[in-house]
């Protein structure tokens, strides 16, 4: 038999929670990518000007997650009977691809810089507004990793690792053009700029395989694995076992089946029960399950049993 997810506040309530933040994200980035071209603006540093594009590929990337996050909330149809939680991973991908060519056109810049280097002006006062704007991304990327975790969005959390990246790298780019304001020495600008390229492309490359897996229907982790036994176990006392347990996460879903062996001579009624129960034990313990069970005679059982029921 089959739960079917219910459709209550305690739903509906997250994903308009999504949608805010997404737009929240969308604000914050078109904030940051105006102080950072700012900071470019005033110093011509070309590490700067990557930080600053980082930026646009953030804005992009929030579009991209409020979009996705809309398609997401949309019920189960004729089409998509399992829902449109999958939508969030293309969002992630998409965001890689993004984060990839944004490392390429740094790096093409960079080279250029390697060759015609130029002194930095007013440093500053770029390196001060550039260091407001990370404070700010530092702390919205916090959030949404944050956000994103509890309310099992892919996109939020893709979004957030990406912006930690661009915090990082911000830091390492403010501290190399300190040094080479106080030094004189030009070369670290197009340098730094290579650096923030290579780590974006890192980024960009970890962001697409977290996505592809969960469009791979990767299985979901231990810890996660062992509370659904644990949930089986308390619960369904009055069946024999349980086997061949699979779960898979679908954005903010997570797909759980299983056998569940009972007496032969137990009536239906009886069994339903016993059902009933476990599906309301992981439904309460796991925020937006679908749990599908399929009911065997004792003749069924297995001795590679994930979970044993005592009398």
């Amino acid at each position: 038999m089959t739960a079917t997810p219910s459709k209550n506040d305690s739903t509906e309530g997250p994903l308009r929670a999504l949608a805010r933040t997404a737009w929240l994200s969308i604000a914050v980035a078109c904030l940051v990518m105006a102080l950072k071209y700012a900071a470019y603006w005033l110093t011509g540093s070309v590490a700067l000007y990557s930080d600053a594009l980082e930026s646009i590929v953030n804005i992009l990337t929030a579009i991209a997650a409020l979009i996705a996050i809309r398609i997401s909330a949309k019920p189960a149809d004729d089409n998509h009977p399992f829902g449109h939680a999958k939508a969030e991973y293309f969002s992630a991908v998409f965001e890689g691809v993004l984060v990839v060519l944004a490392a390429l056109v740094i790096m093409r810049e960079a080279y250029q810089a390697f060759y015609a280097p130029r002194a930095l002006e007013q440093p500053a006062l770029g390196l001060a507004i550039n260091g407001v704007a990370t404070l700010i991304n530092g702390v919205w990327a916090a959030y949404l990793v944050r956000r994103g975790r509890a309310w099992r969005s892919p996109a939020l959390v893709a979004d957030g690792w990406h912006l930690a990246t661009d915090v990082f790298t911000s830091v390492g780019v403010i501290a190399g053009l300190a040094l080479a304001a106080i030094t004189g020495l030009t070369v670290l600008d197009p340098l730094l700029a290579t650096v923030v390229a290579v780590n974006i492309l890192w980024a960009g490359y970890k962001i697409v395989m977290q996505s592809l897996g969960g469009l791979m229907d990767e299985a979901v982790d231990a810890e996660m694995e062992a509370r659904i036994r644990e949930c089986i176990q308390n619960s369904g006392h009055g069946a024999l076992q349980v086997h061949d347990i699979r779960a898979r996460h679908a954005g903010r879903m997570t797909f759980i089946e299983f056998h569940l062996v009972v007496p032969g001579a137990m009536s239906v009624w009886e069994a339903h029960e016993i059902c009933d129960r476990i599906e309301d034990s992981l439904e309460a313990a796991l925020e937006g399950t679908d749990v599908s069970i399929h009911i065997e005679p004792e003749h069924k059982a297995k001795p590679e049993a994930a979970v044993e029921f005592t009398s």
